[in-house]
Formats: C-alpha cells, sequence, structure tokens
C-alpha cells in the first residue's frame, strides 16, 4: 500500500536538526527525499553523540528513508546538478542562513524560476526578514527569545533547558505542516508554489499558549514554577516512599473528588470551594500537602494502583529504560527493531503519527555518505564519464 506522501519529492539542502528532522518526517511518510551533503564529512550530525563505528545511532533515525546526494555547492557542476534536482522537486527545505543560498545561486528566485510549482520550505534563527534576519540563531535561541526558556525551571534559580533540542524539533514540526498546506494550496488552487518561512523562536512562540493576551490585558507575566502549573491544580510531581517521581494530573472537577477520596481525604473531595480549578488554586498548598503526604507513605506499586483503580491520571517519570519494559509501548511499537548495515540490532523510535490507512514506515536507516549520488545523476542523464570526472573534481 502505498503511502500518503508517495510520489513527493523534496530536496533537503540542511543539517543537524530543525530542517533534517522536518525532512524525516515527510521521509517516513513515503515523499523520496534527496539530502544534499557535502562531500567533506556529510551532516555533522553523522558525528554527533553515541556512536556506532564511524557513524552516529542518532543519523540512522534523523536520516531514515533519505537518499545521499554528495555536492560540493561551491563547485559550478556541483551547484548545477542541485538546481536540476530542484527543478524536479515539489519541496525544497533548507535550514541555512538567509541570503547563503542565494550567494550560491540556490535561492528562492532562481529555484522558483527553474521550477514555478516548488513549495520552498526556510527554516532559520529568525525568518527571512527583519533586523535580525542575518543572526546566527540555534535552537536555544529560539526557545530563549520565544519564551520557553523563562518559564522553564524553578522561581529560586535560573531557567533550564529540556534534556533535548525541543526548539528546533517544533520548528521542524511547523515547516512540515506549511510544507503540506503549500502542497495542498498548489493542487486545488492554480499550481504556484511558495515559501513557508520559519524562524525558529516564532515556532517556539507560537507554542506560549495565554502569554500574550495575558500580559496585553493585565500586564501579568508567566513565571517560573517549577513542577506546578498556577490555575491548573492539582497538577504536580510526587515521591514515593520507595524514591520513584510520579506525575498526579487530578486538575479535572470529577477527577479531584476521585484523587481526594483515594488518598483518604473525603473531606476536601466534598469541599464547595474546591470544585473547580480558581478555588482548588487558593489552596494549592494545602492540597499539594495533602499529596505529598500520601504519596510519600507508599511505594510506587501501590500508588500506581490505588489511583489508576479511581481512574486518576498517574505515571511514573519514565526513563529510557522503563520505556523498554513498558507495555504500551511495545503494544504500538513504539521501540521498532532493525538491524544496521553490519547486522547489529538496534531498536528506534516506532513512527508518529498512526494513520489507519496509510501508515508510515521505516524503509531504510540513515545511509552512508554520497550512497545515492550517482544513481540520481544517472536518472538526470549524466553518463558514466561525467560522473567519474566529477568525483574526480571534488564536484560531487
Amino acid at each position: 500500500m502505498n503511502k500518503p506522501l508517495a510520489g513527493v519529492k523534496v530536496l533537503e539542502l540542511g543539517t543537524l536538526i530543525a530542517g533534517p528532522f522536518c525532512t524525516r518526517i515527510l521521509a517516513e511518510f513515503g515523499a523520496e527525499v534527496i539530502k544534499i551533503e557535502s562531500p567533506d564529512g556529510g551532516d555533522p550530525l553523522r558525528k554527533w553523540r553515541k556512536m556506532h563505528g564511524e557513524t552516529s545511532l542518532w543519523w540512522a533515525v534523523q536520516a531514515r528513508n533519505k537518499k545521499s546526494f554528495t555536492a560540493n555547492l561551491k563547485h559550478p557542476e556541483g551547484a548545477e546538478a542541485v538546481r536540476q534536482l530542484a527543478a524536479q522537486a515539489d519541496i525544497v527545505v533548507e535550514n541555512f542562513r538567509p541570503g547563503v543560498l542565494e550567494k550560491l545561486g540556490l535561492g528562492w528566485e532562481a529555484l522558483s524560476a527553474l521550477n514555478p510549482g516548488l513549495v520552498m520550505v526556510r527554516l532559520s534563527g529568525f525568518g527571512q526578514t527583519g533586523p535580525y534576519k542575518d543572526r546566527p540563531g540555534f535552537g536555544a535561541i529560539g526557545e530563549s527569545m520565544g519564551g520557553l526558556r523563562y518559564v522553564t525551571g524553578f522561581a529560586d534559580r535560573p531557567p533550564v533547558r529540556t534534556g533535548i533540542s525541543i526548539g528546533d524539533s517544533i520548528a521542524a514540526l511547523w515547516a512540515a505542516v506549511g510544507a503540506l498546506m503549500a502542497l495542498r494550496h498548489r493542487e486545488v488552487n492554480g499550481g504556484k508554489g511558495q515559501v513557508v518561512d520559519v524562524a525558529l523562536y516564532e515556532a517556539v512562540f507560537a507554542m506560549m499558549e495565554s502569554m500574550v493576551p495575558e500580559f496585553d490585558m493585565f500586564g501579568f507575566m508567566r513565571e517560573r514554577t517549577g513542577n506546578i502549573m498556577p490555575g491548573i491544580t492539582p497538577s504536580n510531581t510526587h515521591t514515593t516512599r520507595d524514591g520513584r517521581h510520579i506525575i498526579v494530573g487530578g486538575n479535572g472537577d470529577a477527577i479531584f473528588q476521585r484523587l481526594m477520596r483515594a488518598i483518604g481525604r473525603p473531606d476536601l473531595a466534598a469541599a464547595p470551594d474546591l470544585k473547580d480549578n480558581a478555588g482548588r488554586d487558593l489552596r494549592a498548598a494545602e492540597l499539594y500537602a495533602a499529596i505529598d503526604a500520601w504519596v510519600g507513605a507508599h511505594d510506587a506499586e501501590q500508588v500506581l494502583a490505588v489511583l489508576e483503580q479511581a481512574e486518576v491520571p498517574v505515571s511514573p517519570v519514565y526513563s529510557v529504560a522503563d520505556m523498554f519494559k513498558d507495555a504500551q509501548f511495545a503494544a504500538r511499537g513504539m521501540l521498532e527493531q532493525v538491524a544496521l548495515p553490519d547486522g547489529q540490532a538496534l531498536r528506534i523510535p516506532g513512527i508518529v503519527p498512526r494513520l489507519t490507512e496509510t501508515p508510515g514506515g521505516t524503509e531504510w536507516l540513515g545511509p552512508a555518505l554520497g550512497a545515492h549520488t550517482d544513481e540520481l545523476l544517472a536518472a538526470l542523464g549524466y553518463d558514466s564519464a561525467r560522473i567519474t570526472r566529477m568525483h574526480t573534481e571534488g564536484a560531487i
């Protein structure tokens, strides 16, 4: 069965996280993604974090289902080959600093002249316009300027980051959504392509819930509040007698009453002023003390059993080791078993989201550098002598 993006051709001009994560999503659902890499080592992600042999395990996931095409973009023939690939593409995804591709003859004006239906997705720190557009900007900068870092952590300590490159990943998701919206527009409104301009700081900023209107109307600023969120009470992290950290979400009105009865506090369940979030928020310290005391008096297994029986949202804070043992992860195929080229077994993240009729899947893991260069050039009409010469001259 065809995947939903079968027949869509994507050219990736990017490295590391935001752009390549966007194209990873498209590749997982059937798009033909051609990743352009420098012949001199390729994407730095190939060497990031834990390695198996000469290649990172992250690469196996981030580049799955992609084709690797090496091209020296500063060499005339290398750049020309990329232009020819772009002329056949539906989408180009790039995450260079604004202006870099223009200097190489691979910017929007040049590529759209070759391919008027092209959708060009441009990810950068600050977008293609504005006074900051030429500044370098990584995901960490986007998280800071977009507001996420300011509200993350505890009030008496400096802001902290999440343990992953969340700003890049959020931007990648917006980029994938934008690319598909632009394709849909092209299909139904006359075939014209367009630019999808994703700034990392804006991608994060778009996730900041009610921050803007609350400040505009009331001058209210969200601050760091640790593991709780004022106005959504009770929802917190508690520690069991045997030292496990447990998340308990009792902020729904009916759920709160079930939670209080489950922990032996029917008096709080029945209190008229605790029937909604606003009232509970006024007595948050008291409620958290009651839950802390009950959770701290029991082992994790008992806490989970009691609260699950009471239909209260609850979970341990999972490490990856917990995920590997979890029945839900297993049942939904979230730890996919594959084999590396040398036969080494490896589990990688399963595909998200799940489509019932046209699911995504892993066709192959991140390829060797330049693994598809020759076949893609041959498909463009290059003969073997020319391909050999381009290799020799460092064009590819």
